[in-house]
């Protein structure tokens, strides 16, 4: 039975041992491997970067003066199948941890062994030169072991002599006088060479001044010639234009004239063909539609005169019998009415006043209807004063009724009363 192993691109996997005895070692970067229970053994090395902070204190330099340097370098194991191999035998099974403190003991004696051949200028002015001369001597040691010196840089040189403060003091005080020197003379040679430069620049601008004010001159001369010339061409310019307008004017009225007098022309024989035109049409459209229509009312004329006589004949013998019959008529009615009334005046005359007061007691009903006709109309009669008021307005009444009835038929109800037997007048 077995168990696979994988790795990643920073990670090596070292197999060593397998069935039937076999001794040989496998590196295996970025894959798997297989590996037996009991008989394979399987181990795991970092390739990662690691940074190491060497430093060397209180190191005494070529002159005798202790300085401490601290560093910065970046390391990590190779991939070559040799070199990791390598690797592999000093580094296997050792931490992380131990391998940075082993690598970082290798570039401590080293820094410490080149430090003590050099000066201090030496080591404090070019630090990059110290950086490059520790990496180019540590690298083959370090390399045996299958490490490789990605950077190696110096971080911070200082010593506690005060060493590095006098050599700066010193060196700044050189400086500084220096500076002052060459500041003096700066600003000596920049005084003469402003002056000179003023000079010479007074110079130019004055002769630029003067070639300035002659270049106006001319340039004016030369404008006030340039001007009247232009203004010379301008006007005989402008005089052409308008003698050349005057005259495209002169032939575009020409032209004009000329499309007006056939215009002209084609309108007069426009005019008389439409005239032409307008006599047919009417022709077609009034004349002859108006003779037919004359025709047509001529003819309808003479019918209806036809119809007109012959129903006036018709009518008037129509009317002439109906005379005749309402005349019969009227003399039959005449006699009948002339009868009715001989025998109502015999009646009369053999009943006197018993006839008489007969037709006036049934004409009274309709008397009170013809009275009471306009009262109907009345939706609410309203009596004002006591009931003896009252009671006097009715009696009053009563006795205006006589008079009026009289007045309306002849006949004096109070003495045709009074012949009734039994009745009080």
């Amino acid at each position: 039975m077995g168990n696979i192993h994988t790795t990643g691109p920073n990670e090596a996997l070292i197999v060593s041992g397998g069935c039937c005895g076999s001794t040989k070692k496998r590196t295996i970067v970025g894959g798997w491997a297989w590996a037996w229970w009991l008989v394979t053994d399987v181990q795991r090395l970092s390739l990662n970067v690691m940074t190491l902070n060497p430093m060397c204190e209180n190191v005494e330099t070529a002159q005798g003066v202790p300085l401490t340097v601290t560093g910065v370098a970046q390391c990590k194991i190779m991939k070559a199948d040799e070199l990791l191999g390598t690797a592999s035998e000093q580094f296997l099974g050792k931490s992380v941890k131990e391998i940075k403190q082993t690598i970082l003991q290798t570039l401590e004696g080293h820094l410490r062994a080149i430090l003590g051949t050099l000066t201090v200028e030496e080591v404090y002015k070019d630090r990059d030169q110290f950086a490059a001369l520790v990496r180019e001597v540590a690298a083959p040691d370090v390399g045996r072991m299958g490490i490789e010196i990605l950077s190696f840089t110096i971080k911070d040189v200082y010593d506690d002599v005060q060493y590095l403060a006098s050599l700066g003091k010193a060196q700044t005080a050189v400086v500084k006088r220096d500076a002052d020197a060459g500041v003096a003379e700066a600003n000596r040679d920049a005084g003469i060479r402003e002056a000179e430069c003023e000079k010479s620049a007074m110079d130019v601008k004055y002769s630029t001044d003067t070639k300035i004010e002659d270049n106006t001159r001319m340039y004016k001369l030369q404008k006030a010639n340039f001007d009247q010339e232009i203004n010379t061409a301008k006007a005989e310019s402008q005089l052409a234009y308008e003698l050349q307008a005057a005259k495209i004017r002169q032939r575009i009225r020409n032209e004009e004239i000329q499309i007006e007098v056939v215009e002209r022309r084609k309108q007069i024989e426009i005019e008389s063909q439409e005239v032409q035109r307008k006599d047919k049409e009417l022709t077609g459209t009034v004349k002859l539609p108006a003779e037919a229509e004359a025709f047509r009312l001529q003819t309808l004329a003479q019918g209806k005169q036809c119809q007109t006589i012959e129903g006036a004949r018709a009518e008037a013998e129509r009317i002439r019998k109906i005379g005749a019959a309402e005349a019969h008529a009227i003399e039959l009615v005449g006699k009948a009415e002339a009868e009715r009334m001989r025998m109502k005046a015999h009646v009369y005359k053999q009943y006197g006043d018993a006839a008489i007061m007969s037709i006036v007691l049934e004409s009274l009903p309709k008397i009170a209807a013809e009275v009471a006709a306009p009262l109907a109309k009345t939706e609410e009669i309203v009596l004002i004063g006591g009931n003896d008021n009252v009671t006097n307005d009715v009696t009053r009444l009563v006795a205006q009724l006589p008079p009026s009835i009289n007045a309306l038929t002849g006949v004096d109800l109070s003495k045709v009363l009074a012949k009734i037997p039994g009745a009080k007048a």
